[in-house]
Order: C-alpha cells, then sequence, then structure tokens
C-alpha cells in the first residue's frame, strides 16, 4: 500500500510538472512574438549646393536609408539641428519623408560663415512589412530604433554663385518642338484644349497677341470664295448655321487640330480630323479618329495632362472623341488610339491644375454634389498605362467624391472653384438670389451663404426678360440684365445687394438675346447685334469704354455697324480680339467685315482685318502666339503672326579707289511660310516685300487676298553700319526700302582698306528682324603729278668761213611742232618728260650732223 501511496504522489508531481512546462512552452512563443524586434537606423544629411553665397537657397536633403513598403507610407518628426556661424541654433521640422526615406527642404542662410547641420530620427515602428526582391526584409511592427546623422558643414560666403542663366524669349522666328530646357519660352507657348463658348470672352496667360494683322500662312479646308460666272456676288457655302466646318477647334503643342467636314451624314460619310502646323501652315495629317472595334469619331475636345508619380513623369497630348457617354482619346500626334472611357458621367466639364478633366454635377433637389475625375478611372499608381485598354465603368473609377449640400437652394450652379466653394444663382422678374457651400476640406458641403434680392415692382409688372449675365467669384459680383431695357444690375455676390445700376440703356439692337456678356478681369464685356462691344466696370459699373464696328459701306441693311451677336473672343497680352458674328450670315455676305484688335483698358483700336468669321462657332483662338481664324469669305484657314524677314545686301561697285562714292543695295522680304506657295511665288517672282506695320492690314489683304496694291504702302527701316580695315564701328544711317522691297544708300569710305558692310533691319510687330553683310574693297588713289614744261630747244650758231660758192643743195623739211596742240596736250609724268627730252635732242644732234655732212 505504502508504495502505492508513494507512485500516486511520483505520478500526481509527473502531471503538475508536465503541465507546467506545456504551461511554459506554450507561453514561451507568446512571450516571443511580444518581443518586437528592434533595427539600427542611419540618418542622412546633406545640403547643396556648397558652398553658397549669402541670401541663397540651399537645398537640404534628409530622411534614413531605409525605405518604406509602400507610396502611402512615410518616416514622421524628423528635425534637424541648424547651428549658425554666431553659434546659435534653429530646429527646422518636423519632417515627413516619401516612400524613398527621404524628403528636401528648402533653407536661406543669412549670415557669412560656417553652419552646421545634423539629422534626428525618432524611434518609430515599420507599418507593414518591408520587402526587397520579393523577400521580407524588415517584418511588420519592427521598431526603427532613435539615432541622429553625423554633422556636415555648409559654408556661406559673401560673393554669390552662379546659377544657371536661363534664356531670354524668342528674338527670331520659331517653331516647334521647343528644347525642354528653354524654360522660360512657356511664358509665349500656351495652347487651347477646349471650344469657345457662345458668349465666352476667355483670358489666355500664356502667348504674346499679334500686334498687327500679318499673315503667316493661308491653308484651304474646303471649296470656299466667290462662285464666279453666272452666280454674280454667290459664294461657296461657309457652314453658317448648324454646319459647321473646322470646328471645334483646338491647339495642342503648335499643332491646329480641327473636323475637316461638317457633321451633318455622321459616320455615314467620311469623317476626319485634320492637323496643321500652327507656325507654318503645313498640313500634317487628315484622318479619321478609330477606336480599336472600328468606330470613327469626330473631334470634341483636347487635353493637355500631366502625369506626376514616383515612377513616371510628363504631359501627355490626347484629341478626345465623344458618342453619347463613350469617350476615346487618341494620341494628338498621330491620331493612333489609345484608350476608350464607357459611362462617363453627366456633368459640367472643368480642367485640373494637371489638365485632368473634372466633371462635377449638382443637385439641389436632392442635396448632393458629386465630382468625377478622368485620371482616377486609368491610375493611381507609379505609371500611366491606359494603353489598349476599354474602362466599362467609368462613372465608379474615376468617383473623386460624393458629398451632401445644403438643401432648398434655388436655381442652379453658376460657378465652382475646385477646392474653394461653388456659388448658385437663382435669377428672375421677382426674385433674386445668389448662394455658395463650401470645397475646402473638411468643409464639404458647408453653407457658406444663401440670401434673396427683391426687384421692383415694375420688373414683374412690365414682364421683362431678366437673365444672369456673369459671376465672378474672384471680383464678388455677378451681373444681371433686362433685355427690354438694355440695362445691367451689379449685384454682391455673398449678401445679394444691389452695388450698382441701371447703367446706361445700350443700343436698341442689343435687346436681341438679352445684351450676351462675360465677365473677365473685373470687367463686363457686352454686346450684341449692334456691332458695339461695351467694357464696364464691375465693382462700380462705369462703363469703361465702347469700340463701334462701323460700316462706312452701308452693307449691312438693318443698322449702321457689323454686328456682334455675341461677344466671344479671346485676351491675350493686354489686347482684345474678336469681330464680326451672324448666325445665318446672308449671301451675298456684307463685305469688308472687321475683325478687330483692341487695348482690353482703353478700346482703342490695334488693327482691324477684313476677314468674317459668320458664325458663332467659328471664333477664333490662339496658341504659340499664333492667332488662327477661319475666314469664310473663302474658306481657308489664316495663321497671323510675327513672321521671318530675309535682308540681302550688295555693292554697286565692290572695288573702288579712295575719294569715291560707294552705293549700297539690297532688299528685305517677308519669307512667312505662306509666301512659299506658288501663287505668291508667281506674282511676286523676287520674294514678298516686308512693309511698315501702320500699312499691315491693306498689304495682307493685297498679298493673300488678292486685293488692289495699296498705293501708300511704305517699306521698313534698314541701317547700314561697317567694320572698316582698321577694326572699327561705323554707323552710316537709316535708310528705308520701298513698296517693292528695295533699297539703296550712298557713303564716302574714308580709309583704303577692306570693309565688310551691314545691313540690319531690325524687326517690328509684324516681324522678326534680319542681316546680311557684304564687302567692299577701297584702294588708295593714284598718285598725281605737276606737268612739266618741255625745255626751249636751243638751235647750234653756225660757225663764220669764208665766202664760198655755195652748191645749190635741198635741206630736208623738218616740221614745226604744232604750239596750239603742244599746249593742249595731257600732262606727262616727269620720268616720260626726261625720256621724251633726250629723244628730241638725238634727232636734233643727228640731223644736225648730216646737215654738217652734206656743206662739207
Amino acid at each position: 500500500m505504502k508504495k502505492l501511496k508513494n507512485l500516486s504522489k511520483t505520478f500526481a508531481m509527473l502531471l503538475i510538472l508536465m503541465f507546467a512546462t506545456s504551461v511554459v512552452i506554450a507561453a514561451f512563443p507568446i512571450a516571443m512574438a511580444q518581443e518586437p524586434e528592434r533595427m539600427q537606423t542611419y540618418p542622412f544629411i546633406g545640403v547643396t549646393p556648397n558652398p553658397v553665397g549669402v541670401n541663397q537657397q540651399v537645398l537640404i536633403h534628409l530622411g534614413i536609408t531605409c525605405e518604406l513598403p509602400g507610396t502611402h507610407y512615410s518616416w514622421e518628426g524628423i528635425t534637424v539641428t541648424l547651428t549658425k556661424p554666431d553659434g546659435t541654433s534653429e530646429t527646422l521640422g518636423p519632417f515627413s519623408t516619401d516612400s524613398t526615406g527621404g524628403t528636401g527642404s528648402v533653407y536661406t542662410p543669412t549670415m557669412v560663415g560656417t553652419y552646421k547641420l545634423q539629422t534626428h530620427y525618432p524611434e518609430q515602428v515599420i507599418p507593414a512589412a518591408l520587402r526587397r526582391y520579393y523577400s521580407e526584409a524588415v517584418p511588420e511592427g519592427t521598431i526603427m530604433v532613435a539615432s541622429d546623422s553625423e554633422i556636415i558643414e555648409l559654408v556661406v560666403q559673401d560673393e554669390s554663385i552662379d546659377f544657371y542663366s536661363g534664356h531670354s524669349l524668342p528674338t527670331e522666328y520659331w517653331t516647334r518642338p521647343i528644347d525642354a530646357q528653354l524654360w522660360e519660352w512657356s511664358a509665349v507657348s500656351e495652347s487651347w484644349v477646349s471650344p469657345l463658348g457662345n458668349s465666352e470672352v476667355r483670358k489666355t496667360l500664356y502667348n504674346d497677341g499679334p500686334e498687327t494683322a500679318h499673315i503667316l500662312w493661308a491653308t484651304p479646308l474646303q471649296t470656299g470664295g466667290l462662285a464666279g460666272g453666272e452666280f454674280g456676288a454667290h459664294s461657296y457655302e461657309c457652314g453658317a448655321a448648324y454646319e459647321d466646318k473646322a470646328s471645334p477647334r483646338i491647339i495642342i503643342a503648335g499643332v491646329f487640330y480641327c473636323n475637316k467636314f461638317e457633321s451633318r451624314g455622321g459616320t455615314n460619310v467620311d469623317q476626319e480630323v485634320v492637323a496643321i502646323d500652327l507656325h507654318t501652315g503645313e498640313v500634317l495629317w487628315s484622318q479619321p479618329l478609330v477606336d480599336s472595334e472600328g468606330n470613327a469619331y469626330r473631334l470634341s475636345f483636347g487635353q493637355q495632362f500631366y502625369w506626376d508619380s514616383y515612377n513616371y513623369h510628363g504631359v501627355f497630348g490626347y484629341l478626345w472623341g465623344t458618342s453619347g457617354r463613350t469617350w476615346s482619346a487618341f494620341d494628338a500626334a498621330t491620331g493612333r488610339w489609345i484608350y476608350t472611357m464607357e459611362n462617363v458621367p453627366s456633368g459640367t466639364t472643368l480642367y485640373g491644375s494637371k489638365g485632368e478633366i473634372y466633371r462635377y454635377s449638382v443637385n439641389t433637389d436632392d442635396a448632393w454634389m458629386t465630382l468625377w475625375n478622368s485620371s482616377r478611372v486609368v491610375s493611381d499608381e507609379g505609371s500611366w498605362r491606359p494603353h489598349g485598354n476599354v474602362y466599362e465603368n467609368a462613372d465608379e473609377l474615376g468617383l473623386e467624391w460624393n458629398i451632401t449640400i445644403p438643401t432648398g437652394l434655388p436655381g442652379s450652379a453658376a460657378e465652382v472653384v475646385l477646392g474653394d466653394r461653388v456659388v448658385g444663382l437663382d435669377v428672375s422678374a421677382t426674385s433674386v438670389s445668389s448662394w455658395g457651400f463650401s470645397l475646402k476640406a473638411g468643409d464639404e458641403g458647408d453653407l457658406l451663404f444663401s440670401e434673396t434680392w427683391t426687384p421692383p415692382a415694375d420688373w414683374d409688372e412690365g414682364r421683362v426678360s431678366v437673365a444672369s449675365k456673369g459671376v465672378s467669384i474672384d471680383d464678388g459680383v455677378f451681373v444681371v440684365s433686362i433685355a427690354e431695357t438694355r440695362q445691367h444690375w451689379g449685384f454682391d455676390l455673398e449678401t445679394c445687394d444691389l452695388i450698382w445700376g441701371p447703367t446706361e440703356p445700350q443700343h436698341y439692337l442689343d435687346y436681341y438675346q438679352n445684351m450676351p456678356s462675360w465677365i473677365v478681369d473685373g470687367k463686363l464685356f457686352s454686346g450684341g447685334m449692334s456691332g458695339i462691344a461695351y467694357c464696364y466696370d464691375v465693382s462700380n459699373g462705369d462703363l469703361l469704354w465702347t469700340y463701334e464696328m462701323e460700316d462706312p459701306y452701308n452693307e449691312v441693311t438693318w443698322g449702321v455697324n457689323y454686328p456682334r451677336r455675341y461677344p466671344q473672343g479671346f485676351i491675350a497680352d493686354g489686347k482684345y480680339y474678336s469681330g464680326y458674328y451672324e448666325h445665318s450670315p446672308i449671301d451675298p455676305k456684307p463685305r469688308d467685315t472687321p475683325f478687330f484688335c483692341i487695348d482690353v483698358e482703353t478700346g482703342e483700336e490695334i488693327w482691324t482685318l477684313s476677314l468674317c468669321a459668320a458664325s458663332y462657332r467659328l471664333t477664333a483662338l490662339i496658341g504659340d502666339s499664333v492667332l488662327v481664324a477661319f475666314n469664310t469669305y473663302d474658306n481657308r484657314m489664316y495663321g497671323l503672326g510675327k513672321g521671318p524677314t530675309q535682308t540681302n545686301v550688295w555693292i554697286q561697285t565692290d572695288v573702288l579707289p579712295l575719294g569715291s562714292k560707294s552705293l549700297v543695295k539690297g532688299t528685305v522680304t517677308d519669307i512667312s511660310p505662306g509666301t512659299e506657295e506658288y501663287a505668291l511665288t508667281a506674282r511676286f517672282p523676287n520674294g514678298v516685300p516686308a512693309v511698315a506695320d501702320s500699312c499691315m492690314s491693306e498689304w495682307m489683304q493685297y498679298v493673300y487676298m488678292q486685293f488692289e496694291r495699296p498705293a501708300n504702302a511704305i517699306g521698313v527701316p534698314v541701317r547700314i553700319e561697317a567694320i572698316d580695315p582698321n577694326g572699327n564701328y561705323q554707323d552710316y544711317g537709316t535708310t528705308t526700302t520701298d513698296s517693292y522691297g528695295d533699297f539703296g544708300f550712298t557713303f564716302e569710305p574714308e580709309i583704303p582698306g577692306q570693309y565688310m558692310i551691314i545691313a540690319t533691319f531690325g524687326g517690328s510687330e509684324a516681324y522678326y528682324g534680319s542681316t546680311s553683310t557684304t564687302y567692299l574693297t577701297v584702294n588708295p588713289a593714284t598718285t598725281v603729278s605737276t606737268p612739266i614744261e618741255p625745255e626751249e630747244t636751243v638751235t647750234p650758231t653756225e660757225p663764220e668761213e669764208p665766202e664760198t660758192e655755195t652748191p645749190d643743195t635741198e635741206t630736208p623739211d623738218t616740221e614745226t611742232p604744232d604750239t596750239e596742240q603742244a599746249a593742249e596736250a595731257p600732262l606727262i609724268s616727269t620720268e616720260v618728260a626726261i625720256l621724251a627730252a633726250v629723244v628730241v635732242a638725238s634727232i636734233i644732234g643727228v640731223a644736225s650732223f648730216f646737215a654738217l655732212k652734206k656743206r662739207k
């Protein structure tokens, strides 16, 4: 029994021991898992440039050498201690890195001496497992221990260091592509990706607006101009109205695009898009836009989209063709299909800061707003790879957000500024309301204001036509107009208080379509069938200026001005470009209809050109500082801008003696691309003369439109300069070419030797300048000697002899010199005179010898 009891005790103890051991063993991995790894980190610090001048910026590069597991992760709280030359310290940060583990910060040192910098990385946990080449390098949850970088020095000196100096804007005729290093040229090379709205006045920021009507090229798209013969004054149809030609129109990277044919017939007839080089007028290609399934599209709009991610950076140019809710993108350079989006949502389209296409929809009845982003349909990762794809559910893929907005908002959205606000209006004869809600992060949908103004009773009693005619968030103003009285009223956007108005009535013909208007840069542009452009200050309603498109020849039967159905046009470089617009122009068309350029501040006319835009959808546009307009007088597309010239110079006699005058002759011709067409080379075999800006419009109509040659055309100034034989610069003066492009200039060289003659046309608003050289040799003058008088001939005295009978002999006749002829003889040099004297003396001596011999 005792043994059994002992065995039982032993067995119980073994069980307890086994249980305890199993608990310890089971708990051991848990304890192990609860103790995360700790990993040493290696912070870094760098600064460039080093050394640097005082008050010049440097870029500090900071972080740790360990990257993060994904692009949406970052190391946080990193700081930099910066010790200045005077011993004081400054802490920069805290900073968050990108997924590489590093980041940068700009700093401007303000004192001369040596700065010291050190990075401090605080302890933190890696948020996810870091894998390198498909193996786990750092487990999730690893503690990245705190550490400091080495200390580096930044030397700051008095002398500034050199940075890349940049480049000047074009001073010569230029074309695409633009070298990507010429950053400054972005100021004059804007694209135009969306068609202009009916009443829209668009401001372009990156173009030099043409200051003359100089034509670069004229390219035909379809048959146009006078039909001729039995049709008398009638011309070929131009597409207005509803049969638009060359519409819509866009510009991408220096190439102009439009639909070649009218839309009628749809896909049952050929539909092509034409691409024209904006700088030369050359047709690059003309072809249909066809997707992967063989569907043909007409051009709808364009896109310049900047993709900026951790793998890839660059701008993509697309042509978009749409059919209902299906959008297809085509490469702008070739017209090749790239990708298609199906089920694109409806809404109002606008472009983001990187060119992404947004569509927003505001539903005031159900109190929601959505924003759709085209770039989200394709990717939000590192690379842009839509090529060959069809995205069927684009409405879902591209949804940026859906927010709740205040209920009961009247009317509809009038303007949207992404990231800021939406404003809306509701305008009638009985009530004028304005409202706005926020789009700022964290405040999306919050009501900003909602106010109402009650109009006077006579608005409703008179049953007037009231409409909103412009809203500007920047100016905090919206404008309401009444067609019947042709007047405007201005309201504070947020309070809906009336701040000015009514204005003085506009011309009675502007009642038609209720004075279409648009607000740009604090100015309200208005107009209509009166043919008068009105410009008001939106802050107080003051009329700043008017501009009338006068019809001096009474071509228009219902008014004294050419009509402007819409004020549409554009503003570039402080100038407003617009012209004659009609919905359904009559045929024969009124003659001499103007396209104009005026000063946007004063309304002063800068230039006009007889160019018939006709339909409101055929408005002009601008890109790369080249204005493009469709002329329904001949159905050609015109490019206007600053053109190249060629100067030639030669010398009438290029070798001459000192003391002579030299005649310098030459030409200055316009060598714009359009001048190379046979139609012009046949008429101007010696080139198209360059003429003064003041007569450019009439000259262009003569050159390109075959109008009569202007009788008052004048040429351009040419400066004549030289480098003389001593290497000194000489400025001889300026002459002016005639209307045939020729010039002449006379000057007298002052010293002998070779001259380099320089003829320079310095350029104008219409032309870039040009220079040519030639050479002149001036020989020393011929030496002029003093004339020598011939020596008097002395007849020898005969010796006395005894008287003897002299035989009868004949003395040879000698010719007596003709003294009159001798007096008229030309002057001779001393050497020749001496030689002649010797010869004469010899002859006399010989004659005397024979005479004496005969006597003997």
